[in-house]
């Protein structure tokens, strides 16, 4: 097969014009480059819509001649042997077997019936004799042949391409699709308990038929929907030539699907399936040669992707929006933006509490900035922001050895160190552990948390500090 070629056009002139894109493009160009692989993704695919046992398995491969019905038998062997004898008689396209140059002789006859779908009994009544002889000498003569001048009838020319057809060493479907037509004729529903019903499961069928006609030899596709074009379009006329599509299968079964020198008894347990099957092709001609689109996704992932999917089951959950497949990926990009976001405020809140210890330990010299101190130092992962700032022991505060602090001592000393010790006792660094938090969440950066807990913090001071000297001032008025 033919496989495009990008090019790349500077014509301003031609940039409006359509761009016609290939939807089987990587099917064609992995059916050329990998015969193999494309062979074993689409047989994969068959034997998932339809049984076939190993030993047909292997005649569909080509690793098995084909077991064709009336191989073995002894009934009608002289008819067998007159067609055989029949098609002895190779020319250059008839009894050949089939090539591009034979493709484009009988594309002559094909192009010509098309102009031509109205005669009554197109393809079942037979034309001159003498006329087809001189059409079939001129096909294999390679001679150019004017079918408009009015020499030849259609019916001359529907009964050549039938005689065409009946001369191939093989049928156009091929020996080694035989048995697994048989298989497609019987797929059929199934009712609610899972029970087969006899009603035809025609979107298996046109799957089925999808993937086998991309494994047929390329000149045997190629004109296999030339013609099943041409028979559709007769069935389209049929209120003129009077030739549905099961009367066009009854004329064309025997030449594109039977095997070779059989007869109707060696088919009778099977001929209406196949009559069947070619009726189901001609009606759905205009679908069977469309590769499936798993089958597309598989070739395209092959040469743009990662891994080749090889079931129809592993890309409908690839396709869908909301894919399986697609889930792990999304997971692991929310946890890396959770952990960053995560990483990100700790980092914050770390360097708000550097800040904030910076500030405590710059304090002057008190009982606060002690308290405060000792709660970094409970909590020195949490809490103590390590060695950026040295923690070295605050000097001792000399005693007063004034008069005036000597009478304080002497007078007062037994209730302000008991309001000293409670005090101490209250749990004033939890408090400022908690309104640290809720600095730190409330305000918008951690430089303004640290701010406004030193204000409070300083406000506090003084506000102790008014009290003290009030109560002092008290106790020295009574006492004098």
């Amino acid at each position: 097969d033919a496989i495009c070629n990008f090019v790349i056009c500077n014509d301003s002139s031609l940039r409006s014009q359509p761009i016609i894109f290939n939807p089987d493009f990587f099917v064609e160009k992995l059916r050329h480059e990998k015969p193999e692989v494309f062979t074993e993704l689409v047989v994969s695919n068959i034997t998932r819509l339809i049984d076939l046992p190993g030993a047909e398995l292997a005649q569909l491969m080509g690793e098995e001649d084909p077991k064709l019905p009336g191989a073995n038998g002894t009934a009608a062997g002289f008819f067998r042997s007159l067609m055989s004898l029949k098609r002895k008689e190779k020319g250059v396209v008839f009894g050949s077997p089939l090539t591009e140059e034979g493709i484009a002789q009988v594309s002559q006859l094909i192009e010509y019936l098309h102009k031509n779908l109205r005669a009554e009994g197109l393809f079942r009544v037979p034309g001159n004799s003498i006329r087809q002889q001189i059409l079939k000498d001129a096909l294999n003569s390679g001679t150019d042949i004017d079918l408009d001048s009015g020499e030849f009838h259609s019916n001359d020319v529907a009964t050549l391409l039938k005689m065409f057809l009946g001369e191939l060493p093989e049928p156009l479907l091929t020996h080694k699709h035989f048995h697994a037509h048989l298989k497609i004729a019987d797929l059929t529903l199934f009712d609610e308990k899972g029970n087969k019903t006899s009603t035809p499961d025609k979107e298996r069928q046109i799957e089925a038929l999808q993937l086998l006609f991309l494994i047929l030899p390329a000149p045997n596709r190629s004109l296999l929907k030339l013609l099943l074009d041409l028979l559709y379009q007769t069935a389209k006329k049929q209120d003129k030539n009077k030739m549905s599509a099961h009367n066009l299968a009854l004329m064309f079964a025997p030449h594109i699907l039977w095997p070779r020198n059989v007869t109707a008894n060696d088919l009778q347990e099977n001929i209406t399936k196949l009559n069947n099957g070619v009726t189901f092709m001609i009606k759905h001609s205009q679908k069977l040669f469309k590769a499936p689109a798993y089958i597309r996704e598989c070739a395209r992932l092959h040469y743009l992707g990662s891994r080749v999917h090889t079931s129809k089951d592993d890309l409908d959950l690839l396709t869908s929006p909301s894919s399986k497949e697609l889930q792990p990926l999304k997971s692991q990009k929310r946890s890396r933006l959770d952990t960053c976001h995560q990483e990100e405020t700790q980092q914050r809140t770390e360097e708000a509490l550097k800040e904030l210890f910076r500030h405590v330990h710059n304090m002057p010299d008190s009982a606060k900035k002690k308290k405060l101190i000792r709660q970094f130092n409970k909590h020195p992962t949490a809490l103590t922001p390590g060695s950026d700032v040295p923690t070295s022991p605050a000097p001792r505060r000399a005693r007063s050895r004034s008069f005036s602090g000597l009478i304080k001592r002497k007078v007062l000393g037994t209730p302000v160190i008991l309001e000293r010790k409670s005090r101490d006792a209250t749990p004033e660094p939890e408090r400022v552990s908690k309104e640290n938090v809720h600095l730190l969440q409330k305000c918008g950066s951690p430089a303004h948390a640290s701010q406004v807990k030193l204000k409070s913090l300083e406000g506090r001071k003084e506000e102790s500090c008014r009290r003290m000297r009030a109560h002092l001032l008290s106790k020295d008025s009574s006492s004098l």
